[in-house]
């Protein structure tokens, strides 16, 4: 594209430097693209959703195309943990029960995607993992484990600089406009940059930034309405603090009709000594992630300390480290990933996103660049389907 002697350019501009957009700049960059990342903070920013050091890395939906997604997806991390010589992902398995949550539904959803699993009793299970005080029949799945976010990211932009792309730092867009050769962005304080197409990767400033962007009238109403939360996590000690014992504790979804629960060995962030536990959509909600105040919910603590007591009888039932964190869904709960006019929306929905890392890069590259379709749930028609 044509270059202004005041604005940098590149033939594509991704914006936002998390899970998404990183993955996204690498594989532009890997297919040969001249490509910009413009990140608001730094990459994995400590107030957006893809930092820290813990995030669950599971194979188990009640949906076949997200299990057989994410089959996709450990190709990807396989790919990116040998391209940056990092382990990424450590092996915890996962533990998978509750009334809500039907195990043995799961169960056939892994069998059909050739993926290890095995169905426990609520006896046989407690008699495994003594620390969890299971309700129902439980469904073990061993490749399930603990994915380190901000490393990830860290390593998806090393890549992404290592074939080409430029990276910028402290660049937070507040609007683009239409060029004859394709879009200027303008930052917050007036820079500028050139580009030729537009991938949108925002996360949680995706609803105050969609008014700023230049899209058909049709294609803006059709972007489901994102619920944005501001999520609590606490870090219960474990009671037997052996390495041995640590390291046995895996990651778990409850889901019970009073209370859904998920929870996850702690990783860097809180020194590997406890299990982090949060309540699902229980958090603060917001319209964009900029209204955030860091504030844990105290009724929200209680209410997850009361949950330790009642079904993790082998966690510590005082939090030794607290956090909040953004979380943002749609209706269905299902991703974004749409184009019009040479802009691509993608959305992965920090509630289960992250652990399609490497592949959602993939997926908007295939996207933007027009060399396949995306697949079709994540497409704007299936989402104003699914709410008609």
């Amino acid at each position: 594209m044509s270059t202004s002697s005041q604005s940098p350019s590149a033939e594509y501009v991704v914006i936002g430097a998390g899970l998404a957009g990183s993955s996204t700049a690498w594989r532009l960059a890997q297919r040969g693209y001249e490509v910009a990342l413009l990140e608001r903070k730094v990459p994995a920013a400590a107030d957006a959703s893809s930092h820290g050091s813990a995030r669950i890395f599971r194979y188990a939906y009640p949906d076949q195309f997200y299990t057989d997604l994410v089959v996709r997806a450990r190709t990807a991390w396989d790919e990116l943990e040998e391209a940056s010589g990092s382990q990424l992902i450590a092996p915890h398995g996962s533990v998978d029960y509750g009334p809500l949550r039907n195990p043995r539904h799961l169960a056939e959803i892994l069998a059909n995607s050739g993926v290890e699993h095995e169905l426990l009793s609520a006896a046989e299970a407690r008699n495994r993992f003594n620390g969890i005080n299971f309700d129902t029949e439980v469904l073990w799945h061993p490749g399930a484990g603990v994915l380190d976010s901000e490393r990830s990211v860290q390593a998806m932009v090393e890549q992404a600089k290592i074939h080409g792309a430029k990276v910028e730092t402290q660049w937070p867009v507040a609007s683009v406009e239409a060029t004859a050769n394709g879009y200027k962005l303008t930052s917050s304080d007036g820079r500028t940059y050139l580009a030729s197409k537009i991938i949108v990767t925002a996360g949680g400033w995706l609803p105050e930034l969609l008014g700023n962007l230049p899209l058909p009238s049709g294609f803006l109403r059709s972007i489901p309405t994102m619920d944005i939360y501001q999520e609590n996590a606490y870090h219960f000690p474990y009671r037997d603090q052996d390495p041995e014992a640590r390291l046995a504790w895996p990651t778990y979804i409850h889901k019970d009709p009073a209370f859904k629960s998920y929870g996850l060995p702690g990783g860097r962030d809180a020194s590997f000594r406890g299990q982090k536990v949060a309540e699902y959509m229980a958090g603060h909600r917001m319209d964009t992630a900029s209204q955030q105040n860091g504030q844990i919910d105290p009724a929200n603590r209680e209410r997850v300390i009361e949950y330790v007591k009642k079904y993790l009888p082998g966690l510590e039932p005082t939090p030794y480290a607290e956090t909040t964190c953004i979380f943002s869904a749609t209706p269905t709960e299902d991703f974004i990933m749409d184009e019009a006019d040479g802009i691509t929306i993608l959305s992965p929905c920090s509630g289960h996103g992250a652990k399609f890392g490497p592949l959602l890069g993939e997926l908007a590259a295939d996207l933007a660049t027009g060399a396949r379709e995306t697949p079709e749930l994540f497409r704007l028609a299936s989402h104003a389907k699914a709410m008609a």
